[in-house]
C-alpha cells in the first residue's frame, strides 16, 4: 500500500515540509510547480519550522515570569524606557560582550516586563536564557549544595548566554549564598550577560551583604560598565 507523502514526511520528522506539501496539494500548486521549483519551497518550510520550534523551546526553557516582547514595550523616555537604548539592546551586542543591564524602579513600573522582554528577544536570537527570582536562585543553590551537586549547578549556569535575576534586594544576601553569588558573578564577568531587576536603589545594594569584602567584589562586577534603566511613573500592573 502506498504511503501518503505527508505521512511519510511526518514519519521522517519533517513536519514543516509535510505541512507545506499539504497546503500545496489543497491549493493545487503541485500541479503547477516542477520539482526544481517546488523543492526549495518545501525545504524552506522545513527550515522555518525547525527554527520556530527551536525558539519556542528556548523561550519555554527560560522560565519567564511574564509573556513579554520588546515590540509591546511602552517606549517612553520620560518613564525611563528610551527608544535608542531599547534599540541598542535589541541588537544583542551586550550579550555577545558579556554585558550587564540593571533595571531599577518602584513596584509596578515594569521592571519584570522589561527584563522578560529583553530575555524573549535574546531567545529569538538563538541565545540560551534563564530567569530566576533571587529567592529561587538561592533555594536551588541550597538544594544543589545539600545534594553535593553545587559544581554541576555552577557549570549549568555558565552555559546560559543570559541570566535574568529579578527581585534583587528583597532579602539580604547572607551565609554561604554570598560566596555562591560571588562565584556566579565571577563566572559571568565580561563573558556572559546578566540582567538584574530591583526596587532597591543601587546605592543601597552594598548593605545587602553581610560580608563587606564580598559586597565590594560583587558590586564591582555588577556595576562596572552596566547599562542602566531607572523606571518611574505610575504603576503599570493593570496593563501587564
Amino acid at each position: 500500500m502506498e504511503v501518503p507523502i505527508t505521512t511519510a514526511l511526518k514519519a521522517l520528522k519533517m513536519p514543516g515540509m509535510a505541512e507545506s506539501w499539504r497546503v500545496m496539494e489543497e491549493t493545487h500548486q503541485l500541479d503547477k510547480l516542477s520539482v526544481r521549483d517546488g523543492m526549495p519551497l518545501l525545504l524552506q518550510a522545513e527550515m522555518d519550522s525547525r527554527e520556530s520550534n527551536r525558539i519556542a523551546k528556548l523561550i519555554k526553557g527560560a522560565g519567564f515570569r511574564l509573556t513579554a516582547t520588546i515590540e509591546e514595550l511602552d517606549i517612553d523616555a520620560t518613564r525611563g524606557v528610551p527608544a535608542d537604548l531599547i534599540t541598542q539592546l535589541g541588537t544583542g551586542e551586550y550579550i555577545r560582550q558579556g554585558g550587564t543591564v540593571i533595571i531599577n524602579g518602584p513596584a509596578g513600573t515594569g521592571k519584570t516586563y522589561l527584563a522578560n522582554a529583553l530575555g524573549e528577544k535574546a531567545c529569538r536570537q538563538g541565545k540560551k536564557v534563564v530567569y530566576f527570582t533571587m529567592q529561587r536562585l538561592s533555594d536551588q543553590m541550597r538544594v544543589a549544595r545539600l545534594e553535593g551537586k553545587e559544581l554541576r549547578f555552577f557549570d549549568k549556569l555558565t552555559r546560559y548566554d543570559l541570566i535574568i535575576l529579578d527581585d534583587f534586594g528583597m532579602k539580604p544576601i547572607e551565609g554561604q549564598f554570598q560566596n555562591d553569588f560571588e562565584q556566579i558573578l565571577d563566572d559571568r564577568y565580561n563573558k556572559k550577560a546578566l540582567i538584574i531587576a530591583s526596587q532597591l536603589p543601587v546605592s543601597d545594594w552594598y548593605g545587602l551583604f553581610k560580608n563587606e569584602l564580598i559586597a565590594e567584589a560583587c558590586l564591582d562586577r555588577i556595576i562596572h560598565k552596566a547599562i542602566r534603566f531607572q523606571l518611574k511613573g505610575e504603576s503599570l500592573r493593570k496593563k501587564y
